[in-house]
């Protein structure tokens, strides 16, 4: 059984090894990448094409549209009449919107900017694309995404509240009306289908809707942004999430509520007020790719509309920043989960951050105007809260280390038997009262806020473009130098000096743990303390620096703590005394330990029947 702070480095272990497999699992595998390029290629060609079978397939009347003058109707006028753009905004969007398909064609966010000072834009000059079939005439279908509408009515309210729609009419009076709404302050943009002549637009009154999306970089690291993109969506009243950095396809066979392309800070998300009766995502990531892509997906949803020949179908855009409270306040059910405050096996610890760490966070942003300060107090507090458990630990560690030489005495006694040796030793803590797991349950019980604290600062987008000390946005890591190559394992072309301030810290701590624990048998214990912050060096330095600060913070305040933790508070003479005291009390024995001492007499036993039948 080990020390004190034996078990203080287990939690270490523990707490990297765990580390390890979270960037692991969110990381990209190279390898497997590289495997996957030509599928990237092949599949970029399959999107093509698809977009290509996406034209309206419209015989003759279309084909002759070059030679119909103004006066053509219908289906001849929609196909030959010249693109034309309408502009809306508010304060926080500026969207542009074109009548062939009547849609958005260009999307900005008044608030953000890219790294390069660039306004965001989640729609390129038509990058992204929204269509359906209808019918046409007898075996003709055209794509509504290829139809030009004509602008029917913009409306401005006393409010800003802005209008906008268009109309297509067809040979035989069936229309479609698309009308989008735009509200101040609302990165929600309102989107509602009306069709009139349901039956003969319409197969079976049934809509299929394409949704095209191309996802193109934001930040600074667009390796790391591919990485942290996925595709969310809430289907049959689950929220469920695909990592986008490998090309895949996912159907979903349940009512679709909303499915969105989230990049690591900003989504773009289609909701149906109604629910689309199933759906099929495919996406091609970007790879390798040096291009500013991150992923093209393509998204099909199925609908059955049901009663008269006219019908309403209410959808909905999202077009804005991954923050929670937005999200949470949209009025669309569960998607503040969009932001990655814990997610699949670690999500046990989005309750510490929704309940916990960001109330924390806010507060004190109320009252601080740098983002690394808040970050440090953020830390302070978390540390000082834990402290019990830090105490607990240490005091359990100096319980052990006072009962050190009998352990060793019954070690030496006993040599090569460790079925007695394990009966004795856990007759010497019952007696001295001593609970061998109390130095490393504490440690253990911090992992959660430590993976509580990488998730919350990965997603924070209050973050980005945020300036501390010399790091220029605390949203992505911080360059002290570049190197003329990049290192593989994750480390990338340059030095983060916040990484390396981490690795430095932690690397005193292994020392002073060291230092303060008796000679360790165990070359694995030995030599591990030294090796974490190897590691941490290679999967840190791509990692957000608000991150790296905070774990350079956390790695101090732990110095201090251990430091007047074990040289002013735990008194080494009073620990003897009070154990020498425990002795003399009378014991009883717990279940566990009545069990434990059951299985430990049942494996003596046989092993003392195995030596006698030698």
């Amino acid at each position: 059984m080990q020390s004190m702070d034996r078990n203080t480095i287990i939690g270490f272990v523990l707490m990297g090894v765990l580390l390890f497999v979270y960037l692991f699992i969110s990381s990209k595998n190279s390898q497997e990448l590289q495997v996957k390029k030509q599928q990237y290629e092949d599949s970029v060609a399959k999107i093509e094409l698809a977009r290509k079978k996406t034209a309206p397939v419209i015989t003759d009347i279309v084909n002759a549209v070059a030679t119909i003058d103004s006066t053509a109707t219908g289906w001849a006028r929609a196909a030959a009449a010249a693109e034309s753009f309408q502009d809306l905004e508010n304060d926080v969007l500026a969207i542009r919107f074109t009548n062939k398909g009547a849609q958005p064609v260009q999307v900005k966010l008044k608030k953000y900017k890219r790294s390069d000072s660039s306004q965001v834009t989640l729609i390129h000059d038509g990058s992204d694309n929204i269509s359906y079939a209808v019918n046409i005439g007898p075996n003709q279908t055209a794509q509504a995404g290829e139809l030009f509408f004509q602008l029917k009515d913009i409306k401005k309210d006393p409010s800003g509240n802005q209008t906008i729609s268009y109309e297509v009419t067809g040979n035989n009076g069936e229309t479609i009306v698309h009308e989008y709404a735009l509200k101040q302050g609302s990165y929600l943009v309102d989107y509602t289908i009306r069709l009139n002549g349901v039956n003969s637009l319409l197969t079976q009154q049934q809509l299929n809707l394409n949704w095209v999306v191309d996802a193109h970089q934001q930040e600074k690291d667009v390796k790391y942004e591919r990485q942290q993109s996925q595709l969310v969506i809430m289907e049959d009243g689950e929220y469920d999430y695909f990592n986008l950095f490998s090309s895949d396809q996912e159907k979903f066979e349940k009512p679709v509520h909303w499915a969105s392309i989230k990049q690591q800070f900003f989504n773009t998300t289609l909701i149906a007020k109604d629910k689309f009766d199933a759906a099929q995502v495919d996406w091609t990531s970007a790879g390798e790719d040096t291009t500013s892509l991150i992923v093209a997906a393509k998204a099909s949803f199925q609908k059955k509309l049901t009663g008269d020949n006219t019908a309403v179908i209410p959808l909905q855009f999202y077009f804005g920043p991954n923050d929670y409270k937005i999200l949470r306040n949209v009025g669309v059910d569960d998607m503040d989960k969009i932001v990655n405050l814990g997610q699949g096996f670690y999500a046990f610890v989005r309750p510490i951050n929704q309940f916990v760490v960001m109330p924390v966070f806010d507060f004190i942003k109320k009252f601080i105007g740098s983002f690394g300060i808040v970050i440090a107090l953020l830390t302070l507090f978390i540390r000082l809260i834990t402290s019990p458990l830090v105490y607990s630990s240490y005091l359990s560690g100096a319980k052990m280390k006072a009962l050190r030489p009998e352990i060793d005495a019954l070690k030496a006694k006993h040599g090569d038997d460790q079925q007695t040796f394990g009966m004795e030793q856990m007759k010497l803590f019952r007696e001295a009262g001593v609970n061998p797991l109390g130095g490393c349950i504490p440690a253990l019980l911090q992992i959660p806020i430590f993976f509580a604290l990488y998730s919350f600062f990965n997603a924070n987008v209050a973050l980005r473009g945020e300036r501390f000390l010399w790091a220029e946005d605390l949203s992505t890591y911080d360059v002290i130098a570049r190197l003329p190559f990049s290192i593989p394992l994750g480390f990338g072309d340059h030095i983060s000096l916040f990484t390396l301030l981490a690795v430095i810290t932690s690397f005193l701590i292994s020392l002073y743990n060291m230092n303060m624990t008796p000679d360790q048998n165990n070359p694995m214990l030995k030599y591990m303390p030294y090796i974490f912050p190897v590691v941490m060096l290679f999967f840190f330095n791509r990692l957000p620096s608000a991150l790296t600060w905070y774990y350079t913070v956390s790695n101090v305040i732990t110095l201090v703590l251990q430091f007047i933790i074990q040289k002013y508070i735990i008194n080494h003479d009073q620990i003897v005394a009070q154990l020498a005291q425990n002795r003399l009390k009378p014991k009883t024995k717990s279940k566990w330990q009545e069990k434990m001492e059951e299985v430990q007499n049942s494996q003596k036993r046989v092993q003392n029947m195995q030596k006698k039948g030698k």
